[in-house]
């Protein structure tokens, strides 16, 4: 068996990295760095909401999503409202 140098470890590092895309706040639209203000979701937006909720009706989290931890907030927030006015179910439809 071989082992693998530190440059060869490196490499597939890099390599890696190179892979995995990086995810950007959807709502932000100048970066993360500065929100607009009010932060804020619409419940009545059910094409994004039901982007942020799995086929279980779960809240997908932020390292899925790519929303910042601001946003991601709103959108618990939004898919709440939304599942009290009978907008989007709270179990998984089948």
């Amino acid at each position: 068996m071989t082992r693998m140098t530190t440059t060869d470890i490196k490499k597939r590092r890099k390599k890696k990295a190179r892979l995995k895309k990086k995810l950007v706040c959807r709502f932000c639209p100048d970066g993360c760095d500065s929100p607009p203000r009010p932060v804020y979701v619409d419940y009545k937006d059910l094409k994004t909401l039901r982007l942020m909720v799995s086929r279980t009706s779960t809240i997908i989290g932020r390292r899925r999503t790519g929303s910042c931890a601001k946003y991601q907030r709103a959108v618990k927030e939004a898919v709440l409202r939304a599942r009290f006015m009978a907008l989007l179910s709270y179990v998984p439809e089948e």
